[in-house]
């Protein structure tokens, strides 16, 4: 069962007459350098970098006095009119419009809090493996601030869209706020009504969800959860800290895109002829111009289908197994959707029996993950290496993983595009 609430949020005091703090909006922390920080503060020094990123690289903890100095800022611009906390408990719709690959998409979402609770105890669940994440340097910037001030990305099973056609009955046609970044339109409502919230929580109740993106921002609700319990003792259930800030979509939203992310393999040189030895293999050449045609070419030849190039030869190649079932004695513990994973072709066989014995010496490889095909071939290009270009996940690839309990290999979706960062607060203290 899954438990939403509806909380009020702190956020930027929008502009009377145009509701727009472009200015003030950012990319998620984690996507972010020094540089890109730079840029957005030197736009606007009430930026929302500023309080979210205030330790630079955010792979450990900073000095103390870096998140006091977040925790400061917060205050000042809640006293200082350029923050404002609503009075009364909402949800807060959230659209994104956007244009990809020529096609225009709106992806409707909304925010909420979201109850913790351990993976797998519940109705929340990871969707993929993931590396280690900065969650000292988050847990203590909470610690400071009291406050979720980015959202996990939860994605739920609606086909037939009743969560949000309830909750956008009567939006006004003014937002509360809007605001692009990185091209994309940011709009935001807010859902006040006692009778639509309730509805609203009532349908969520029976539904999974499955967590898209911000794993390590939901294990970081948990620690702090867990740190505040030892300092204080037991908390109230209907305590802010034992939900996290989410962002909810539909996993049938028209306007959720799931975009590939492909593997390079620097100074390592995965010949066509080296795939083509091996009798489990299917290799055939491709006459693409380029990494897009290729990605094309793939669609045709199926879900384990994967495009390769390598720099040496300056040629790309199809490469898929010659039966689906490839890995059903390999990989016996894993579900059946996740042994018909692309990426799982590429990961437990290309990479594990024949890229990592033969060319490796039997290590794991280097792997760089680069989102663009076209930056992809470049970057094996110039590491004189090979790159490994993979169709997207589908979203009936991740629902039949997920369903069957299993994870995503690492890296397999990406999102597209991300969450803005600064729509709204989640306050954690009364």
């Amino acid at each position: 069962m899954s438990i939403i609430q509806p909380f009020p949020a702190i956020r930027y005091a929008p502009p009377e007459r145009n509701c727009d703090i472009s200015a003030r909006l950012a990319p998620p922390y984690d996507v972010l350098d020094q540089t890109g920080k730079d840029t957005l503060l030197a736009r606007d020094p009430k930026n929302f970098v500023k309080i979210d990123l205030p330790h630079m690289p955010p792979k450990s903890a900073g000095p103390p006095t870096a998140y006091a100095a977040a925790h400061s800022t917060l205050r000042q611009w809640l006293e200082d009119g350029t923050m404002v906390r609503d009075h009364r408990p909402q949800i807060y719709v959230y659209h994104q419009k956007y244009r990809h690959a020529g096609t225009e998409y709106v992806r409707k979402m909304f925010f909420a809090r979201l109850r913790l609770e351990p993976f797998g105890t519940g109705g929340v669940f990871p969707h993929e493996r993931t590396f280690g994440g900065p969650k000292e340097d988050r847990l203590a910037l909470t610690q400071a601030t009291q406050a979720n001030l980015s959202p996990i990305f939860g994605l739920y099973e609606d086909a037939a869209n009743a969560v949000s056609r309830r909750l956008e009955e009567g939006l006004p046609t003014r937002p509360l706020a809007k605001g692009t970044l990185d091209g994309v339109e940011n709009y935001l409502w807010g859902v006040d009504d006692p009778g639509r919230i309730a509805a609203v929580a009532e349908l969520m109740k029976p539904k999974a969800i499955y967590i898209a993106d911000g794993h390590h921002r939901y294990g970081t609700g948990l620690l702090y959860r867990d740190w505040l319990v030892r300092q204080q003792g037991q908390l109230p259930d209907n305590n802010p800290v034992n939900y996290v800030l989410c962002v909810f979509c539909a996993m049938e939203d028209p306007g959720l895109l799931i975009l590939p992310t492909h593997r390079v393999l620097a100074g390592v040189k995965v010949g066509a002829d080296l795939l083509a030895g091996d009798a489990n293999l299917d290799v055939q050449p491709l006459a693409a111009k380029g990494p897009d045609e290729v990605l094309k070419s793939l669609v045709k030849l199926g879900p384990q289908a994967i495009g390769c190039f390598d720099a040496a030869s300056g040629r790309y190649v199809a490469v898929r197994p010659r039966s689906p079932d490839i890995l059903d004695s390999l990989e016996p513990d894993r579900s059946p959707a996740w042994r018909r994973l692309g990426l799982a072709f590429l990961h437990a066989y290309l990479l594990d029996r024949v890229v990592s014995p033969k060319l490796c010496g039997g290590k794991e490889p280097a792997i760089q993950y680069i989102k663009t095909a076209a930056d992809a071939v470049r970057a094996a290009s110039d590491g004189q290496g090979t790159v490994f270009l993979l169709q997207p996940t589908t979203m009936e690839e991740l629902r039949g993983v997920c369903g069957a309990g299993d994870l995503m290999p690492q890296k397999s979706t990406y999102f597209f595009p991300k969450l803005a960062s600064g729509l709204v607060i989640n306050p954690l203290s009364e």
